[in-house]
This record gives C-alpha cells, sequence and structure tokens, in this order.
C-alpha cells in the first residue's frame, strides 16, 4: 500500500502570468505558498487484474480506457500502470470549484503514488512538468503551471516562468517571520461557487488584450517577494490589493457584487488586500490582515465559514511504502 500527501496551496500574486500565452513573450512571475490541508492518494494492489477507482463515485472497470475519472486515467496512462491495482483520492477541502489547487494537487499526488507503486524514483521537477503536460495538454485544461509546481514543491515560493523553462525558487523565512506571515493571513469560503473553466477560458482568451495589467501583476510578485524577505509583511497585505483590482480588469467573470461587498467588509474591518484564490468568481477568499484586526474582520465576515491554516513546508511526499512480503 501507498499513500501520499500532497498539499493545497494559496497564491499570492502573479496568477495569470502562468499562462503561456502570456509567459513565453512577457514571462511570467507568481508568489504562491503550500499550506497544511491536502490531497490524499491510496494505491494498493489487487489480486484480480480489475482497476477500482474510489473518490466521489465509485469505478470497477477492466481496462484503463473505461475509467471516467479523467486525472486518474491519465496520471496511470503516464506511469504505465494498467491493472490489479486500487485508488482512492481523499481531500481535506471539496475538490469543487473551491480555488485551492485541488485538482492539480491531486494530478501530482497521483503521478508520484503511482510511479512509488512500480518502484520508480521521479524528480519533483519531473512530477511537476508531467501533471503540466496531463492537465494542459493532453486534457487541454485552460489553466496556467503554477498549481502543479507548488504542489510538487510545497513551501512559500517564488516561481519564474520563461518560454520552455520554469525556475522554482524557496523564499528563505525564519521560523519566526514565516509563523507571523500565517498569523497575518486569514481565508473564508465565500458560499459562491462558480465555474473554473468558464472563468479560465475567458482570461486566456483575451491575454492578448490585457498585456499591461499582466505585466504589472508580474512585477507586483516580484515586489511583493521582496517586501516579505525584508519582513515587510503588511506591504505584501497592500499589494496584494493592488493585485486584486488589477485581476479584476481581466474578465467581468472574476468577481461579481456578492464578493466585492465581503472584500469591502473586510477592507472597513482592517483587512489590508486579498483576493479570490484561483481563478475568481467564488470559493475562498485569502485575507492579509494584521494580527490585532483579525477579530474584527471575523466578525465583519461572521456569516463566512473560515478555514484554519498554516503555511506547508513541504510537497508531495510519499507517507505510507507498506510492501508485503511473499
Amino acid at each position: 500500500m501507498i499513500i501520499v500527501q500532497t498539499p493545497l496551496r494559496i497564491s499570492f500574486l502573479g496568477g495569470g502570468t502562468d499562462f503561456e500565452d502570456f509567459y513565453k513573450n512577457h514571462g511570467g512571475s507568481v508568489l504562491s505558498s503550500a499550506i497544511n490541508k491536502y490531497v490524499f492518494i491510496i494505491v494498493s494492489e489487487r489480486f484480480d487484474d480489475m482497476v477500482y477507482v474510489n473518490y466521489s463515485k465509485k469505478e470497477i472497470v477492466d481496462s484503463v480506457d473505461k475509467i471516467q475519472h479523467e486525472l486518474v486515467r491519465e496520471a496511470m496512462r503516464k506511469a504505465g500502470v494498467s491493472s490489479s491495482i486500487e485508488i482512492t483520492t481523499l481531500s481535506d477541502v471539496p475538490s469543487d470549484g473551491t480555488g485551492l489547487g485541488t485538482s492539480s494537487s491531486l494530478t501530482v499526488g497521483l503521478l508520484q503514488a503511482l510511479y512509488t507503486y512500480k518502484g520508480e524514483l521521479r524528480t519533483t521537477d519531473s512530477l511537476a512538468q508531467e501533471a503540466c503536460q496531463i492537465e494542459i495538454d493532453t486534457l487541454g485544461k485552460p489553466i496556467g503551471k503554477q498549481d502543479q509546481y507548488i504542489a510538487a514543491y510545497g513551501n512559500l515560493r517564488f516561481i519564474n516562468f520563461n518560454n520552455g523553462s520554469v525556475a522554482v525558487d524557496n523564499v528563505e523565512l525564519t521560523p519566526d517571520d514565516k509563523r507571523k506571515l500565517s498569523r497575518n493571513l486569514l481565508l473564508f469560503y465565500t458560499g459562491i461557487k462558480r465555474n473554473s473553466k468558464r472563468v479560465l477560458e475567458e482570461q486566456k482568451s483575451t491575454i492578448n488584450q490585457r498585456i499591461k495589467a499582466l505585466c504589472e501583476m508580474r512585477d507586483l510578485a516580484c515586489e511583493a517577494k521582496n517586501a516579505v524577505l525584508s519582513g515587510n509583511f503588511d506591504e505584501l497585505g497592500n499589494l496584494m490589493d493592488h493585485g486584486w483590482k488589477l485581476k479584476k480588469e481581466l474578465t467581468c467573470k472574476i468577481s461579481c457584487n456578492g464578493i466585492d461587498e465581503i472584500y469591502k467588509a473586510a477592507r472597513k474591518a482592517g483587512a489590508l488586500g486579498g483576493k479570490i484564490t484561483g481563478s475568481g468568481g467564488g470559493g475562498f477568499l485569502l485575507l492579509y490582515c494584521p494580527e490585532e484586526n483579525k477579530n474584527k474582520v471575523r466578525e465583519a465576515l461572521i456569516g463566512l465559514k473560515e478555514l484554519p491554516f498554516d503555511l506547508e513546508p513541504d510537497g508531495s511526499k510519499v507517507i505510507l511504502n507498506y510492501r508485503r512480503t511473499p
């Protein structure tokens, strides 16, 4: 039996600049962190030749081609596993439209679990690359590349995207500074569901008309990295506020009246900045809030469910590898 734990993520700034249509000509940058909420993949060998897949549904098939869960199907094809296996996926957070990168974490975790099952080692970078190939190239999802890389690498990272290369840099903080940053962050579920595919498709289709805003968003990610490294965490909040205003320029689907009112209430109560995680349109709202104002913000958003979290140092990893001897 193999069990793999892969973190979800929050993205502070630069989201949207990780689309190839943008970064291949202008370069992209994001500041992102893994969090201590996870996707778990459990893989075990079966005596028969069937394939069992357990998630919100249960599939029992005699061929990989018949698997309906497209991420499981394509990860099995990529890893070269075809039969006599049972795969179970579990998540700390519902995967439907939350904006925490669940699908990419699932893909990275599946690949690591399946390669480990075969006794093969893959580098962190290759896991991220293959997850991108599955989601973007094979399945044609209108997404960028930051989620796969932060899921594979973990920690607080500054990621640069250029034509043909991805550079993942660790943002080095002392344990005390990392705890201080984490204490100034809040995550609330807006209760607003959205179709992330539609938001991303429109965002992707208008990239050429939004080059100026995207370049500014890319540069803000670099400013935010420098602010964090210097310990000026409140400046991160201010930059997030600027970045959220720019992100809303990309497409009208990124925000709505309900989200705008929630964000306005949070700012009035003491949050310096924030953003809807992921593509926008709904899901979770990430806020930067000085610790002394957190309870005021909670009171202002009392109708929303808070998701407590901390920053996660590790990326995708095997937490159990048990093989029974004959």
